[in-house]
C-alpha cells in the first residue's frame, strides 16, 4: 500500500491497468473506486483525489483506451503500399476490438461518463469518427497505388468497417475477441472485393 500524502509516479496508468485486471477477472458489474484502488494497491481514496469519481474514472479509461488504438489507425498512411490491406485494416480492427466490452457497456450506461466521452470526442479526441476518417484516408491512398479498387467506395467501407466494430463492442461479450476478428476479416474481405 503505498503512503498517505505521497505522489505516485505513474498513477493514472496504475489505476487503469488495475481496472483492465478487475474487469477481466469480475467483470463490469465488480469495477468499482475501491476495487481499483485494493487491486492498484493503493489507499481506498485515491481515486477520487484523482477523478472526480468513478463516472469520470470510467470515461477517462475508456478514452486512453481508445488513445491507444488510434495510435495503430494514424499509422494507417504510411502503411499504403506495404504488406495486405486486409491485414492493415484486421491490425486496426483488432486494436479497437482489445477494449473491454464490459467497459464500453458500463460507459454507455454510466450518463455522466457518455457525455464526457462525447464531448471529449467532440472536442478532438480520437474515438469512432477519427477511425472512420483514418480507414478511408488509408484505401483512398491504397487506390492511388493500385492496390484497392478504384470501384471501392473509401468513404462506406470505412463506416461499414467502424460501424461494424461500435456493433461488436456493444453486443459482443468480453470472450468474442478472436471470433469478432474473424468476422471483421470477413467483412474487410467482402467490402473490398477479394472474398
Amino acid at each position: 500500500m503505498s503512503p498517505r500524502g505521497v505522489a505516485i509516479e505513474g498513477l493514472r496508468e496504475r489505476l487503469f491497468a488495475a481496472a483492465d485486471r478487475v474487469l477481466a477477472r469480475d467483470g463490469a458489474a465488480a469495477l468499482t473506486s475501491r476495487a481499483v484502488t485494493e487491486e492498484a494497491g493503493c489507499a481506498k481514496g485515491v481515486l477520487h483525489t484523482h477523478f472526480a469519481g468513478l463516472d469520470e474514472f470510467v470515461a477517462e479509461l475508456v478514452l486512453f483506451r481508445f488513445g491507444t488504438a488510434a495510435a495503430l489507425w494514424r499509422e494507417l498512411p504510411s502503411r499504403a503500399g506495404a504488406g495486405e490491406v486486409a491485414d492493415h485494416l484486421a491490425d486496426v480492427a483488432a486494436a479497437v476490438l482489445s477494449l473491454d466490452p464490459g467497459l464500453v457497456g458500463l460507459a454507455v450506461t454510466r450518463p455522466a461518463a457518455a457525455r464526457r466521452i462525447r464531448e471529449a470526442w467532440a472536442a478532438g479526441a480520437p474515438g469512432f469518427a477519427a477511425l472512420e476518417d483514418a480507414v478511408s484516408g488509408y484505401l483512398r491512398a491504397e487506390q492511388g497505388l493500385g492496390r484497392v479498387a478504384a470501384s471501392v467506395d473509401a468513404e462506406s467501407a470505412a463506416l461499414a468497417l467502424v460501424g461494424t466494430l461500435h456493433h461488436l463492442l456493444m453486443t459482443g461479450p468480453p470472450d468474442a475477441v478472436p471470433s469478432s476478428a474473424a468476422r471483421v476479416r470477413r467483412l474487410v474481405r467482402a467490402v473490398l472485393g477479394t472474398a
